[in-house]
């Protein structure tokens, strides 16, 4: 059973990296995103106030900068050359103090540099000078995005991973379902499947299973009842009641991997309202499968859904496009949108989730986690989607 990336694709991930900013003229390149620097190295960390970044020098090698409470971490856990870490943050000598020391004694002074971001941003109170600011350079060249695209396809090993991520998503969803009553929280009850899932999750995977995000979850997120007619509730702590429209989230991490999974389910019994919006959910899922195959453009897609949604008068109540790529992140480019031109390719690992909301009566969304293939997609989630088995009693 596969529950990590090996050493050896990080190393074929590196090269890859490397060949795409020469290519763009950059001799060496920082980097400071925090999900590419896992792409790269393996390397998962909690990003704070304290600075951390990827630098690879004019000789190819890795370095990780670091503070120095992450430092025999960074050594333990990524497939890299060298760890070089500072004291604290702000300490009596700033850390992009010590960043333009290793690029200076590394050779980066006159050379062109790639870069995604010129300088560590945080939300955590981080204040320190670009990268700009503190070498001369002979040009600096932006590679924001290029990791990301390093990612739309998906490697054998990635996909593994991602059907793995979906098996725990399905048993969660399983037990959401199980225990969706009338009188109760959704608290309670996301609570409850979620901690069962996950201790079945860890019993069965074993010491080896390293998540790297969430562990088994399911959600309504405040998508109950009426509320479920906002695309994205927050929790309210909402207690259920019979006729209730539910618009569902599960999913799980294995080794940084995610997938999706959503459902509309209704509490008890559905009417025909309901059941009206629900059957025309299902069938724009069904149009935007059929149109997922190699060549076509992401924007195809979404014009497919469209088209559907103005032939049967319901533009008006739909709120977003048709989906994403996922991986990594939850929501990754490209994305099923009318102003997303990227070719579709085998290996790119998608959610299809065309919604439509209906004010007072609630949303109906399902999504499901789909692989491209040669010739057109695999379905790998595979929880119910007829309306039947979405009744909850």
């Amino acid at each position: 059973m596969l529950l990590s990336i090996p050493k050896y694709e990080f190393k074929e991930r590196q090269q890859k990296f490397v060949k795409a900013y020469q290519e763009k003229g950059c001799e060496a390149a920082v980097l400071f995103s925090v999900t590419d620097i896992f792409y790269l190295t393996g390397f998962h960390f909690h990003p704070t106030e304290r600075p951390m970044g990827l630098v690879i020098d004019p000789n190819a090698k890795i370095h990780l900068f670091v503070p120095e409470l992450e430092h025999e971490h960074a050594e333990e856990y990524s497939v890299i050359d060298y760890v070089h870490s500072y004291p604290e943050y702000p300490g009596i000598k700033h850390p992009m103090e010590y960043f333009k020391e290793l690029l200076k004694e590394n050779h980066f002074e006159n050379k062109a540099i790639g870069y995604d971001s010129l300088g560590y941003g945080s939300t955590m109170g981080y204040r320190g000078p670009s990268i700009d600011k503190l070498i001369d350079a002979k040009q600096f060249i932006s590679l924001q995005g290029v990791v990301e695209e390093l990612r739309f396809i998906k490697s054998p090993n990635e996909i593994e991973l991602i059907k793995e991520s979906c098996r725990w998503g399905n048993l969660v969803h399983r037990l959401l379902q199980k225990y969706t009553k009338s009188g109760l929280s959704e608290i309670e009850i996301t609570s409850k499947a979620s901690s069962e899932a996950t201790k079945a999750m860890i019993d069965t995977l074993g010491p080896d299973y390293k998540p790297h995000g969430s562990t088994a979850y399911a959600v309504f997120r405040g998508q109950i009842g009426p509320e479920s007619a906002f695309p994205h509730a927050v929790t309210q702590n909402i207690v259920l009641k019979k006729g209730d429209t539910l618009v569902t989230g599960a999913a799980s991490s294995v080794f940084g991997y995610t997938s999706e999974l959503e459902r509309v389910m209704f509490v008890e019994e559905a009417n025909k309202e309901q059941e009206k919006y629900f059957t025309h959910m299902y069938e724009a899922q069904e149009v935007a499968f059929k149109a997922i195959r190699p060549g076509r453009k992401y924007s195809d897609v979404e014009e497919d859904v469209q088209a559907y949604f103005r032939e049967n008068n319901l533009t008006e109540l739909t709120k977003h496009h048709t989906g994403h790529n996922i991986g990594l992140l939850g929501h990754e480019a490209p994305f099923f949108d009318l102003g997303d031109h990227t070719t579709i390719e085998p290996g790119m690992v998608v959610t299809v989730e065309p919604g439509i909301y209906v004010k007072g009566l609630g949303g109906f969304r399902h999504s499901d986690t789909v692989l491209v293939t040669e010739n057109g997609i695999e379905m790998l989630t595979y929880y119910p989607r007829d309306l039947q088995s979405l009744i909850c009693y």
